[in-house]
């Protein structure tokens, strides 16, 4: 089964940025090696291959996995994009990216919640009329948490400095150790009907008038080396 994403595996793009610079929404994504890595976690390195090739004039990519129960090949194919530099080289990243979303990886990044942070003074400037993000400004992944479904429940943003900007759900502490409690120990008690002090064997009446009035089972004779209570 393919797992899900760790946090160290999602990145945060940009999506817009408020004209004012007061705020900015951010999407969630991976990037090829989180691909690559889990498609060799999951099949091994020889259990699945990628292809590229030109439709027209768009690039495609086809990435096969192995079935050993069917004994053959599974494809699953995609388009990319080109990218703001490198545009061939973007497109091939892109196509191969979407095509493992079709076999599953990273699939959980759609059920992502809209993420708005709210920025700072400083953290934006005027580009050429439209507001851009500082080079110094990072946003990161610091927990996520998937429920049985594979949607995202738990969601924590920090910022390049550690500070928390965008949370959603409650990261569950973990329990806390309960020290392990001893048996109250039972006080200790004439057992036996014996004299505490000689051992001798006491019939009920003796203990009883001993307890009462010496504060403890003694014989007969024992009760002279003691004082009565009261």
């Amino acid at each position: 089964m393919i797992r899900t994403l760790r946090a160290d595996e999602i990145e945060c793009r940009v999506q817009m940025i408020k004209d004012d610079g007061s705020g900015c929404s951010l999407i969630l994504y991976k990037d090829a090696r989180a691909d690559m890595r889990i498609l060799d976690e999951t099949f091994g390195i020889t259990g699945w291959e990628r292809e590229h090739q030109m439709i027209g004039n768009n690039l495609y990519c086809t990435v096969r996995i192995w079935d050993p129960e069917k004994n053959q090949w599974i494809s699953k194919q995609d388009v990319g994009t080109e990218s703001y530099t490198e545009a061939e080289k973007g497109q091939a990243s892109d196509s191969f990216k979407r095509a493992c979303f079709n076999l599953g990886i990273g699939r959980e990044l759609y059920t992502a919640p809209f993420i708005w942070i709210n920025l700072n003074p400083g953290e934006t400037y005027n580009n050429k009329g439209r507001m851009a993000l500082s080079s110094r400004t990072k946003f990161k992944v610091h927990h996520i948490a998937y429920n049985d479904n594979k949607e995202i429940v738990e969601l924590e943003i920090k910022d390049q400095n550690g500070v928390t900007r965008f949370q959603m759900g409650k990261p569950q502490p973990a329990p806390k150790t309960q020290p392990q409690q001893q048996p109250k120990q039972q006080p200790t008690t004439n057992q036996t009907n014996q004299c505490i002090d000689c051992s001798k064997k006491l019939t009920q009446g003796e203990e009883t008038f001993s307890t009462k009035n010496y504060g403890k089972p003694l014989c007969f004779n024992c009760q002279k080396n003691h004082q009565r209570i009261g």
